[in-house]
């Protein structure tokens, strides 16, 4: 029961975590903003401004993922699971199979993706010539932070019968 109470504790931070580091991304999009704005009033160039601000919009959404999913603030099917009634289990256990499913599946090929980006040397297309494996390594991260949360979602609901998702506004306005 510990082992169980440390696990949850160190899947609850890395999640949190990987919202910390969005919310961090979120920032430097309005860093990157700003200083190009600066950079424009006073007849400067920045350039790749724009990719990098690209580069953290992308790494902001997958690092949210699994902190979202955790706090069930994505989009999910609770109007149709409440409607399964006494099947809702059931419900619940396909829609997190399923996403589990895919999740791991886009960890494993963003993460091949990185490592042939790599390989190859990748450079983006823009002024900047960024190695192309280094914005995607949030991708790949993130995923695999997402495959991590829905395989959690998915043990837990298997072994306790629910899946920890409260914050739901269907769940919470029938009280569950």
């Amino acid at each position: 029961m510990a082992a169980a109470k440390a696990l949850r504790r160190i899947l609850d931070t890395l999640y949190f975590i990987g919202g910390v580091i969005a919310s961090l991304f979120l920032i430097a999009i309005l860093s990157i903003i700003v200083l190009q704005m600066l950079a424009r009033w006073t007849g400067q160039v920045f350039p790749g401004a724009t990719s990098y601000a690209g580069y953290c919009m992308a790494a902001a959404s997958f690092f949210a993922f699994a902190y979202a999913l955790n706090h069930g603030a994505h989009i999910r099917v609770s109007l149709f699971l409440t409607a399964l009634g006494r099947f809702r289990w059931w419900g619940e256990l396909w829609c997190f199979g399923i996403g589990t499913a895919i999740s791991t599946w886009f960890a494993w090929y963003a993460i091949r993706g990185n490592q042939i980006s790599h390989r190859w040397n990748e450079l983006s297309q823009g002024l900047d010539a960024t190695p192309i494996w280094i914005p995607q390594l949030s991708m790949s991260i993130g995923t695999v932070l997402l495959a991590i949360a829905f395989w959690d979602h998915l043990v837990r609901l298997i072994f306790t019968g629910s899946h920890g998702i409260t914050t739901d506004l269907v769940d919470q306005s029938q009280g569950e």
